[in-house]
């Protein structure tokens, strides 16, 4: 009895052991499985400060943590910026204020001058017409006088012969007298005329003068104004300076590795943070060549991750590269003297991820793949 439970129980137990070894051949034959997994991405970016150099006060993120596109990630000090932009700030106001005050300046020397070329011009007409009022009043007397001349050499004559009274003489001496007053009074008018007439033009050529000045005050504003609009680029310049002090993340994305400590120098260019987008992850695989038939691009695959033994992935087959990995060593084998070890190589396989917790990988992760065969 004993002998038949015994027989029954092997049969048994060989049953369940074929059974179990038809399905891992069965598995093995319609399933090429690896261990040689790892999770990958293509686009690991280093993060790094632009333009600027500096001391970090802020480091808003450790390794592993998610960040939204635009969230800042590490904050330099920007006192040095700071200072600069203030003192920019400074010069751009002094030069305004000599600016405005030069305009000032232009605006009454341009009123003083219109207003004083024109009392100029007005007043050198007047003198103009006075002049040729008293060059004729001057010719119409030395008329006269020529003519009294006359009569008196002639009323001289005659008085000593007898001929004519001495009364029309002393009238005609008398006349003569008074035109040389006038002719003497209008003399010296025309004098005081050319004097002032002088002085006038002198006037109007200061006043002319004066209009070179406006000139040069013009020249003053527009360099000034040049002054001031590199001033205000160089502004704009500090201010993104300023902006840069603050390392903000270029995507969303997960912080692959952190470079850089609390208080430490970096310079522009310098990595702070690695990191790469949130759902850019893929599994890279490299499948043993004897595996590699009926692996097909489309295929699905099903993944298992050795830190989430609880978790499956599915996923297809994106592209079998065409080359081993061998070939892309830092120092390939040499087998032209034909002396070599024969080893199995891998074939490179990227499987894109279709279903899964993506969030939970992180680029370097190890595990396991099953590429369902066509």
């Amino acid at each position: 009895m004993k002998n038949k439970i015994g027989i029954v129980v092997i049969i048994i137990l060989i049953a369940l052991f074929s059974i179990v070894a038809y399905r891992w051949v069965y598995h093995r034959m319609h399933y090429a499985i690896t261990d040689a997994v790892f999770v990958e991405t293509d686009n690991l970016s280093n993060v790094s400060f632009k333009r600027v150099a500096g001391k970090l006060i802020k480091l808003n993120k450790k390794e592993g943590d998610k960040v939204k596109k635009g969230e800042i990630l590490a904050e330099m000090d920007p006192t040095d910026y700071i200072v600069q932009l203030n003192k920019i700030k400074d010069e751009i106001k002094s030069l305004t204020l000599k600016t405005r005050a030069l305009r000032a300046k232009e605006k009454r020397i341009k009123k003083e001058v219109s207003i004083n070329i024109n009392i100029s011009k007005n007043l050198l007409d007047e003198i103009q017409v006075n002049q040729k009022i008293l060059h004729y009043k001057l010719q119409e007397i030395d008329t006269n006088i020529k003519q009294l001349e006359k009569d008196q050499k002639r009323f001289e004559n005659l008085t000593q012969k007898g001929l004519a009274p001495k009364r029309k003489l002393e009238v005609i001496n008398t006349k003569l007298k008074t035109l040389n007053l006038k002719k003497q009074s209008l003399l010296s008018k025309l004098k005081q005329l050319k004097i002032k007439h002088k002085i006038l033009k002198q006037k109007l050529s200061l006043a002319i003068a004066k209009k070179l000045q406006i000139t040069e005050i013009d020249n003053q504003i527009k360099s000034l104004k040049e002054k001031i609009k590199a001033l205000n680029d160089a502004k704009k310049d500090i201010q993104n300076l300023i902006s840069y002090t603050k390392l903000r993340a270029p995507f969303d994305g997960v912080i692959a590795k952190k470079f850089k400590s609390l208080g430490e120098v970096v310079s522009s260019g310098i990595p702070v943070y690695s990191m790469y987008p949130t759902n850019d992850v893929y599994i890279y695989v490299l499948l043993e060549e004897t595996k590699l038939q009926g692996v097909k691009k489309g295929n699905r695959a099903i993944i298992h991750i050795d830190a989430y033994p609880d978790e499956t992935f599915e996923g297809v087959v994106d592209t079998i590269n065409p080359a081993t990995a061998s070939k892309f060593a830092l120092v390939p084998r040499d087998i032209t003297a034909g002396e070599f070890t024969k080893v199995v190589q891998r074939i490179p396989i990227k499987i894109r991820i279709t279903r899964g917790k993506i969030e939970l990988l992180k680029v370097g992760m190890g595990g396991e793949v099953e590429i369902e065969k066509k």
